[in-house]
């Protein structure tokens, strides 16, 4: 999944969306218990709030946007850092105070964080009363139960099946314009640096007719964007079966022949086809699994976004296999000329790039620099290499590599990209953008905003345009996370 960091080059909007918390949004809760939510880290935990939600609403709670008018509090945690973990518990100290004020209070901690530390949490975090892991959401009211008898509640098992595929998500703090849809949970892959295999389990992909389902539903109730989620969604694969078949299409025309196997590529083409006015993005993409016919189902579609997230992690091949990514530098170039090759030099490219990785030399940091000048990234997720305790690389290599030289690294590739991004930028000045507008500025009331096809924010006076309208934006100037220009 995409990892975010504060370190990272962002559009404006996608630093609110997805590197600060998310809040649940407030709902009527006449005779009704109150929840609120805080969630952290990637695209993922806010998606698999959103769930939660649904299922608590089922259990007769309504959500709060304040912590204090709340009878539960979730955070829902991410550890794929050790800074985000930090966050968590220093928010846990606030918590504790709140509690001392309204004894009756319920705190639970959800998400990767609950899922690593487990039992551990309710030892150090007095506060804590429920713990549960991204696979046992449909548990947590049973939870609740147990927590409001006095007892600390626990779920934390991974499951094989668990997507979810029947939870009619709530749209929290939505603008009504564009949604997370989660198309599979997991990951088989194993980096050696990251915590997510250990925290959401094995690789599972969710049934194709649920997804085109509740894309048609949010296309229906005015969204027109979807973004499909997944630890590494070109890794989707769904097999049918004689009791699985369904209709997609127009009534009596199946679109998928019986025991038809779905690859991405293929389902990204059937969430295309639900209306031309629906756009289409996806999160994240692993170098490794990203296929030709996944690019040439996007060049086909006009409203498949014309951008893709392909985290390279290190530009060195032997710090590549040493974070068992499963391609080295020569191979991923390959898969930047296949994109350029066949959607173009425009096509939006960002990466997630790693400083400081164990053993790594300054020799093979220079590397990294020059796989970003190779590839040209629009924008970038940049972090200093942080160990997480159980993966492999904790357990196999030295975290060796001192603290100031890794920031010392980490801002030379910042520097870098902020050149690539103010050049990538500068390539749509004077251009015609389309651009689906999400709603104001958060800069000024007189301006509106939104993303054009390569995920960039672009900013433009407000006019007679309301959100989830299409306009035809001129860019006429731009910084290295911005356009701007005006409708034509």
């Amino acid at each position: 999944m995409t990892l975010i960091s504060e370190l990272s080059i962002l559009q404006p909007a996608d630093k609110e969306e997805v590197d600060l918390l998310r809040t649940s949004p407030d709902e009527p809760a006449v005779g009704k218990k109150r929840l609120y939510i805080e969630s952290y880290g990637c695209q993922m935990n806010f998606a698999d709030s959103e769930i939660v939600a649904s299922v608590m609403r089922n259990a007769g709670f309504a959500t709060t946007s304040t912590a204090e008018d709340a009878d539960l509090i979730f955070l829902n945690t991410c550890a794929i850092r050790e800074n985000a973990e930090q966050k968590v518990r220093n928010r846990l100290k606030h918590l504790t105070g709140l509690k001392r004020q309204k004894p009756a209070l319920l705190v639970g901690m959800l998400g990767c964080m609950a899922e690593r530390l487990k039992t551990k949490l309710l030892e150090e975090e007095k506060v804590v009363d429920i713990v549960a892991g991204p696979d046992a959401y449909r548990d947590i009211p049973k939870l609740v139960e147990e927590a409001e008898s006095g007892q600390k509640a626990v779920n934390v098992f991974l499951s094989r099946e668990e997507t979810y595929a029947d939870i009619a998500p709530i749209r929290l703090n939505s603008n009504g314009v564009t949604a997370f849809v989660s198309i599979m949970r997991g990951c088989d892959n194993m980096c050696s640096f990251c915590v997510v295999p250990f925290t959401r389990g094995r690789e599972r992909s969710r049934d194709p007719f649920s997804i085109v389902r509740e894309a048609q539903d949010l296309f229906d109730q005015g969204y027109r964007e979807v973004t499909l989620l997944g630890q590494n969604v070109d890794s989707y694969k769904w097999r049918g079966t004689e009791d699985t078949v369904q209709e997609i299409g127009e009534p009596g025309e199946p679109v998928l022949p019986t025991a038809d196997t779905v690859t991405f590529a293929k389902l990204l083409e059937l969430v295309a086809q639900i209306h031309p006015d629906l756009r289409v993005r996806f999160s994240t993409s692993h170098p490794k699994d990203i296929t030709d016919d996944v690019l040439y189902t996007m060049a086909r579609y006009d409203n498949i976004c014309n951008y893709i997230h392909l985290p390279a992690q290190s530009g060195n091949s032997r710090v590549l296999k040493l974070m068992n990514r499963t391609y080295d530098r020569p191979w991923y170039e390959d898969k930047i000329r296949s994109i350029r090759r066949i959607l173009g030099d425009d096509c939006g490219i960002s990466t997630d790039m790693i400083s400081g990785f164990c053993t790594e030399t300054e020799e093979e940091h220079q590397d990294s620099l020059s796989l970003m000048d190779f590839a040209q990234y629009d924008y970038a997720y940049m972090f200093a290499y942080s160990e997480r305790p159980g993966t492999l690389a904790a357990k196999k290599y030295a975290d060796d590599i001192p603290e100031d030289v890794k920031k010392r690294r980490l801002n030379e590739i910042i520097a870098k990209q902020l050149t690539h991004s103010a050049a990538r930028n500068q390539r749509h000045v004077g251009q015609v953008q389309r651009v689906l507008i999400e709603g104001p500025s958060k800069r000024s009331d007189a301006d509106l905003c939104g993303r054009n096809d390569q995920n960039k924010m672009v900013v433009f006076p407000r006019g007679d345009w309301q959100k989830g309208q299409y306009v035809n934006v001129l860019v006429t100037e731009c910084t290295s996370a911005t356009l701007r220009g005006e409708v034509v």
